[in-house]
């Protein structure tokens, strides 16, 4: 028989221990040294959440950043999209005078 204290069960138990410790886990990595387990484990469930949701925007936008970056540079690369190397402009000229 299972005891439902605040509405946990054991298996809801379970998944919540799973998200918190994940959530610690993406903190701590991701801060780079800013954080610690031990300083993170013992916050405030609202910092705690507000830590790891300023985390994730933070990575959110760098990894859009990088990805419109890469669509720019893809526009200049002279390896097209079946592998072959396409031969840039200037090497289309026949004269060098």
């Amino acid at each position: 028989m299972d005891l439902a204290f605040f509405g946990l069960t054991s298996t809801n138990f379970i998944i919540h221990r799973k998200n918190v410790f994940t959530q610690i886990h993406e903190i701590v990595f991701h801060g780079k040294g800013g954080y610690d387990w031990y300083s993170v484990y013992n916050m405030p469930i609202w910092l705690r959440n507000f830590t790891f949701n300023k985390i994730n925007e933070f990575y959110t936008k760098k990894k859009e950043m990088e990805e419109s970056s890469q669509e720019k540079s893809n526009s200049k690369n002279l390896i097209d999209s079946s592998g072959r190397i396409s031969n840039p402009a200037f090497s289309n000229k026949t004269s060098y005078k």
